[in-house]
């Protein structure tokens, strides 16, 4: 009797995030701009200090923001579409309601920055520090993370779709509860990953396959010798 061969299921490839449109000649805008219920397109914040701000429902698109400081800011139900960012501190940033959409986010900081319940759709991060951030309820979908420090961060409860981590360090990131669709990781660094059910569904590629089998016996209980 011929032994029958299990076909491989197909899966469509990652779909890729779209670009951003930006304004080729924004217009520079001052700090005071961005306030409460602000609509604000075709802008340029350039090394704007929009630190330690509390701002509802504002409307950032088609944008640029290089080297503005955003630290410590607070964003509750904002909308930010269609921005380029660069060397941008987002740093302490705590974001509620918020969403980041067809925008790339270059060389920035976003160090212990909270995204609660947010929407990332059609996001590249590049050579980004994003160490304990956290991205708790947050909605993921054809996102790039490319050379991101994401060291301690927070992706319990988050659902990613689409989703490819490359060349990232997610060491003690946590993904508890998280729900993943179609998401990548290549060539990470996965030591000590917390949550680890949370990544059935995914595929890991290059030594992070190996890391990642070392928390996932730790939380089954079973100690590996040497």
């Amino acid at each position: 009797m011929t032994p029958v061969r299990q076909r491989d299921v197909y899966q469509a490839p990652i779909q890729a995030p779209a670009k951003p449109k930006v304004n080729p000649n924004p217009r520079p805008a001052e700090a005071e701009e961005f306030e409460d219920d602000a609509v604000l397109k075709a802008v340029l914040f350039e090394g704007t200090p929009l630190s330690g701000r509390a701002v509802e429902i504002v409307e950032l698109e088609q944008s640029r923001l290089a080297g503005a400081r955003l630290n410590g800011t607070s964003l509750t139900r904002c909308v930010l579409s269609d921005l380029v960012c660069d060397n941008v501190d987002f740093a302490n940033l705590r974001a509620q309601d918020t969403s980041l959409l067809k925008s790339t986010v270059t060389t920035s900081r976003l160090t212990g920055s909270h995204w609660s319940s947010g929407q990332f759709t059609d996001v590249t991060f590049e050579g980004c520090r994003a160490d304990m951030a956290q991205f708790r309820h947050s909605k993921l979908r054809r996102v790039i993370l490319r050379e991101v420090n994401l060291q301690q961060a927070d992706f319990q409860f988050a659902e990613l779709a689409h989703v490819t981590f490359e060349q990232c360090d997610l060491t003690g990131a946590q993904f508890a509860n998280a729900k993943m669709t179609r998401v990548e990781f290549v060539n990470c660094t996965m030591l000590d990953i917390g949550g680890t059910a949370g990544l059935k569904g995914a595929t890991v590629r290059g030594p992070g396959a190996m890391e990642l089998g070392l928390s996932l016996a730790r939380e089954a209980g079973i100690a590996i010798e040497h």
